[in-house]
């Protein structure tokens, strides 16, 4: 490839060289795409320059379509690894309190969350856990009658209300957080997870991912609570 920065090629040089092979761009017409060839049309626009223009504009748009797909593919990836990760991490644990923290470890090592909430609707029930489990009539939970009742995970800025109940003394320090509802047969409850960074859950990030993992979480969660029947 020829270096601009070298003193010893010149203009000259580089016409004589194409003097001598006339058929230098047969073989090379990617670089017409990069060039911009003057035409002796005046202010005319020739056929050949107009197809070179948007053939340019072509390869431009398919290059952009292309990195986009290969970012989300990467993203993809990523996503599959992190749920696994959780998967085998709730696979692992053998209790209650052992899935908590399994938890705790997954969503902050491969999810990069800041803090994690969990309650679980649930009365008589003792559990080393602080504050794990609440009853139906737990006056906090009608901060979150519109995530139980639609059964859909909200992202962006918690209320104070809502981080004080989900994430106690550390609630001033989130900024954002996803708020998941488990909502199933044999459960029922709340998964927060939270950030430090005010733009990390925003309210307009999708949902599936998120249900997938309360999907995840909420089926372990059930198996080990009958352990405790």
């Amino acid at each position: 490839m020829i270096d601009e920065r070298r003193a010893d090629i010149t203009d000259a040089l580089v016409v004589d060289y194409l003097r001598l092979h006339p058929d230098f761009f047969h073989h090379h017409l990617d670089l017409l795409e990069q060039m911009h060839i003057p035409h002796p049309s005046g202010n005319a626009i020739s056929l050949i320059s107009k197809q070179l223009e948007i053939f340019r504009v072509k390869h431009q748009e398919q290059e952009s379509q292309l990195n986009a797909l290969i970012d989300i593919a990467r993203e993809n990836d990523a996503s599959f690894n992190r749920m696994h990760e959780l998967t085998l991490a709730m696979l692992e644990a053998n209790s209650l309190e052992d899935a908590i923290a399994n938890l705790s470890d997954v969503l902050s090592e491969c999810f990069l969350t800041d803090f994690v909430g969990i309650k679980i609707i649930r009365g008589g029930v003792y559990s080393p856990i602080s504050n794990l489990f609440v009853t139906a009539d737990e006056p906090n939970l009608k901060h979150f009658a519109n995530e139980l009742a639609t059964n859909q995970p909200k992202c962006g800025r918690p209320t104070l209300a809502q981080a004080t109940f989900l994430f106690g003394d550390a609630a001033m320090e989130v900024k954002s957080c996803a708020i998941i509802p488990m909502v199933f047969t044999q459960l029922e409850g709340l998964l927060a997870i939270g950030s430090r960074d005010e733009s990390r859950f925003h309210y307009s990030m999708g949902s599936v991912f998120l249900t997938q993992m309360s999907e995840i979480i909420g089926t372990r969660l059930i198996s080990l609570l009958q352990q405790l029947d």
